[in-house]
Order: structure tokens, then C-alpha cells, then sequence
């Protein structure tokens, strides 16, 4: 089993399972000096295992981070592309 790693210095983002062996492909960490942009888990935009987005905010302006793992089949790239005009 492959557990996330864990500092002091960085913030771990990254989603729960819904299954037992489910296992989760990607994390996203970001240096805890950002931590006053109030960074934002959106899984209500972007709902796939392989992917993860994280919102954040500076002088009244919205940023994004992504995180894509693209397995050999490409599920995340084609999720992606098929939901491109919803995003």
C-alpha cells in the first residue's frame, strides 16, 4: 500500500476514496507560505480520480491548479476533453 507523504512545510491535497481498493493516483502539495490564498479542494468542478483541482484566491482574482495522472488508456485527458465546455 502507498501512503501520502506528509511535512510540516507543505499542505496535502488530495481526494478520499469512495471504494476500498480504490487506489488514488494524485496529490497536490503547496508550500504552506501559501496557505493565506485560501486554497480550495473543487471537487464540485471536477469530480475524477486522476485529476485534481485546487482553487485559490489573490487581489480578488481566482487561480487554478491542476493535477493530472494519465494512465495508459488516457481516462483523464478524455474526461477532460469531454467535459471541456462544461469547465
Amino acid at each position: 500500500m502507498v501512503s501520502i507523504v506528509n511535512h510540516s512545510n507543505w499542505l496535502t491535497f488530495t481526494r478520499t476514496s469512495e471504494f476500498e481498493n480504490d487506489f488514488l493516483r494524485v496529490d497536490i502539495y503547496i508550500n504552506i507560505r501559501l496557505s493565506s490564498f485560501h486554497l480550495s479542494l473543487c471537487k464540485d468542478v471536477i469530480n475524477h480520480r486522476d485529476i485534481l483541482l485546487v482553487s485559490f484566491f489573490n487581489n480578488n482574482d481566482v487561480f487554478w491548479l491542476m493535477n493530472v495522472y494519465s494512465d495508459s488508456p488516457h481516462s483523464a485527458l478524455k474526461y477532460l476533453k469531454d467535459t471541456e465546455a462544461s469547465i
